[in-house]
């Protein structure tokens, strides 16, 4: 549970420093997103959990093996 906590406040942080950075490109985005179809989003969200996963898996098997 510890995991997903640091995950979320890394997802946040990093989404946070995003629209800080370059908040017209992030507006563009939004805006693409607006014509994108819910199927779209949906699989570029599950992918995008996905691959979170993942390295998170890998990382931690990473930490404990070393």
């Amino acid at each position: 549970m510890k995991d997903l906590a640091v995950a979320l406040a890394l997802a946040i942080a990093l989404e946070g420093m995003a629209y800080a950075l370059f908040p017209d490109a992030m507006k563009r985005m939004a805006a693409r997103m607006q014509d994108m179809p819910p199927q779209m989003l949906r699989a570029v969200g599950l992918g995008a959990a996905v691959a979170g996963v993942a390295v998170l898996a890998v990382l931690r098997r990473g930490a404990i093996a070393g």
